[in-house]
């Protein structure tokens, strides 16, 4: 089982926590966090492109010349994609570009990321976060005293909107709650700064599933 050390808003340790092996020592499993982050960014396009084909393309009925005789090459309509302002040969269209996970690998993949994060020192515990009015200095300054690099991600256990506005200014800083955990912000940052509650709330939602860890590659 493994722990880590508990820290206060100025930096300094105030004891040690242990975590649950089946969310934060397991073994990362690799093939469920790249189709994770995959289906998580493919689900960030908007498909909205689109270009007209030949047959969308205003004008073009006529044919430009007869077919023989005058020396150059046949032509039926200026619209053809060869042509100045034809159409677009094999135009994209708005499409979906999101798929479907299975719920199993997406919770093992929230699992890996957050041990491959324990594994490697990029993950911290605060005692408790809490802001009585919206300062954006009071987060820098937090962040500066834990060391936590260049790109953090805060994660508290419920929703809170002032420590979300305290923290949207600030370059590479992002701000979560444990319901709503995500394999790509995890892997996407330097330093997962977590709270004692959120780290309550994550193991109640992911180690029931211990069993989940046997997936195969």
């Amino acid at each position: 089982m493994p722990n880590v050390k508990v820290y206060d808003t100025t930096g300094k340790s105030v004891g040690e926590v242990a975590l649950s092996e089946a969310v934060f020592g397991i073994e990362p499993h690799v093939p469920s966090m790249h189709l994770a982050v995959r289906s998580y960014l493919a689900n960030q396009r908007l498909g909205t492109q689109s270009a007209k084909t030949r047959s969308e393309v205003r004008g073009g009925g006529k044919k430009p010349w007869r077919q023989k005789g005058s020396g150059r090459a046949r032509h039926g309509s200026t619209r053809s994609p060869i042509w100045t302002g034809g159409g677009v040969a094999f135009a994209p269209k708005p499409r979906s570009y999101s798929f479907a996970v299975n719920k199993k690998v997406r919770r093992l993949a929230v699992k890996s990321a957050l041990s491959s994060k324990v594994r490697d020192n990029e993950f911290k515990v605060l005692n408790e976060l809490s802001l009585e009015e919206v300062k954006t200095k009071a987060v820098a300054e937090m962040l500066a005293a834990l060391e936590t690099g260049k790109k953090t991600l805060i994660v508290t256990k419920e929703s809170d909107k002032t420590i979300y506005l305290s923290a949207r200014n600030l370059k590479g800083v992002k701000v979560t709650y444990a319901d709503s955990l995500n394999t790509y912000e995890v892997l996407d940052c330097d330093t997962v700064l977590i709270t004692q509650d959120a780290i309550a709330r994550v193991e109640e939602l992911f180690a029931p599933a211990a069993k989940e860890t046997e997936v195969a590659a």
